[in-house]
């Protein structure tokens, strides 16, 4: 089925100005279709309608939000094995983890549906007689949100189910890689009785819808997920403006496996976190810091399981990793693999494309043992199913070596320790950590974002996401009669 989509702008569909075509990275003969792309003048009319709605919205009651968000998480987790197949087919993420993904998006706005009811403020009494303070949070205005393409649908749910539970109006520009999941997320958000113009969906380049999105003084606050040369960029073009900004970027994150962990579930969750998603997750452990003592026993179960793992088409039950995203970012992982190579790495396996039966972007996940903290290739977002090891002589160089990286997203440790386990956690510069889990995994209901290069504003989900699409208002009232 091929499809031919356009823009979603002011409450109508449009045609765009050009298309793009997207393939399938399982079967590169499936075509799924030509989607719309929008130019400046079409996203000014997307910006008008925004302003001219977002006050209506942000005066519309919390049970009309309740009931919208409500109805959009209840049909994403009904349909979740036909938006996950989607996903997979276009984003090549294994079926099972596009189900999961587009179920969770559900959960996203079924979460913020119960904040929009949840909007409490504040009173206290003045530090002066008969004055009273009121303290309420307000909507910030046009929210422009600017996705990525490895989790297509679930990243977006996590931004615009908040913008809309707060009363915002939102821009929202996909990626160019996953527009089909951008699309079906719109005609379900569509379906619902919004005002005309507060939700739109604005496909195009970065470099010219995004950028103009990033300079527009129309827009309020932008929320990014992405890599950190783009967001540098957006924050360059936004601050002109003040405009508000929330950016989760790149990440490095260590996985520290120590001498008394469980040997078998540190395997497992080393490689279920290294690649699950073909390593396309700002989550993924790209860094292994193992004890010296345990150091060649786990390297060689990890490459045992690492050569079990099934590569194959997206959408096959079976498979475990797909193809990565596109040949750009296939070229991109092989050149890596070149890159470790030369810096003295030892490829134990993988890093080779691969053919299947239909013709894809087959890569066979890879592991390097006999790395160094400074090499590229542990100090470079890679975005690919190639994990590197590192040796160390004790808890406390496997933790300086988990802390030495630009990056603070997030970090792991496996051990049987409770007091080192404790001391991981609160000395790990990262924003999630993870003790005897995959570093790759986190809920809906609490915080998520990290510290250095990785993230910049206030964190997202949970109650936190109100610090950033909300504003506090604080009033005072004279409570006496006047002089």
């Amino acid at each position: 089925m091929t499809l031919e989509t356009r823009n979603y702008i002011a409450g109508e569909w449009r045609d765009g100005v050009a298309a793009v075509e997207n393939r399938n990275p399982s079967d590169l003969a499936d075509v799924i279709g030509h989607f719309a792309q929008a130019d400046e003048a079409q996203l000014d009319d997307a910006l008008t309608a925004a302003h001219r709605t977002q006050a209506e919205w942000g005066a519309t009651g919390p049970q009309k939000r309740h009931d919208v968000l409500m109805a959009i998480g209840t049909e994403l987790m009904a349909r979740a094995e036909e938006i996950g197949a989607l996903i997979a087919r276009e984003e090549g993420k294994p079926l099972g983890e596009g189900k999961g993904e587009a179920y969770r998006a559900g959960q996203f706005f079924t979460y913020f549906a119960a904040e929009a009811l949840r909007q409490l403020g504040q009173t206290a009494d003045s530090v002066r007689p008969d004055i009273e303070i009121d303290v309420r949070r307000e909507p910030v205005g046009v929210v422009a949100i600017i996705s990525p393409w490895n989790f297509p649908v679930a990243t977006p749910a996590w931004k615009i189910a908040p913008a809309l539970a707060f009363g915002n109006a939102v821009i929202w520009k996909p990626a160019n890689q996953t527009p089909a999941s951008a699309v079906a997320l719109t005609q379900i958000i569509a379906k619902q009785d919004l005002p005309k113009g507060l939700f739109n969906l604005v496909m195009g380049p970065g470099r010219a819808v995004g950028q103009a999105l990033a300079r527009s003084a129309a827009v309020d606050a932008i929320s990014f997920t992405g890599s950190v040369p783009v967001g540098r960029g957006i924050a360059a073009a936004a601050i002109p403006n003040m405009t508000r900004l929330q950016m989760e970027m790149g990440s490095k994150n260590p996985m520290v496996i120590m001498e008394d962990c469980d040997l078998d579930l540190a395997v497992a969750h080393a490689a279920n976190a290294a690649f699950g998603g073909t390593g396309q997750k700002c989550t993924a452990a790209s860094r292994l810091v193992v004890h010296e003592r345990i150091h060649d026993a786990f390297v060689e179960r990890l490459v045992e399981a690492t050569r079990a793992l099934k590569v194959g088409h997206a959408l096959e039950e079976s498979t475990q990793i797909g193809p990565v995203v596109s040949a750009d970012q296939l070229a991109a992982n092989l050149d890596y693999i070149e890159t470790g190579k030369q810096e003295g790495a030892e490829l134990l396996c993988g890093g080779t494309r691969l053919e299947r039966a239909t013709e894809g972007y087959y890569m066979a996940p890879a592991v390097f043992a006999g790395t160094r903290n400074g090499m590229r290739i542990n100090r470079e977002e890679m975005f690919a199913p190639i994990t590197c090891v590192i040796k160390a002589g004790s808890y406390d160089e496997a933790l300086h070596l988990a802390n030495d990286t630009e990056f603070g997203l997030t970090a792991g440790i496996m051990t049987r320790d409770l007091a080192r386990a404790t001391h991981f956690r609160r000395h790990a510069r990262a924003g999630c950590v993870m003790v005897n889990l995959p570093t790759a995994g986190t809920d809906y209901h609490v915080p998520f974002g990290g510290r250095g290069a990785s993230s910049y504003g206030p964190r997202e989900q949970g109650r936190a996401a109100e610090e950033f699409y909300t504003i506090v208002k604080t009033s005072y009232i004279h409570s006496g009669v006047p002089a």
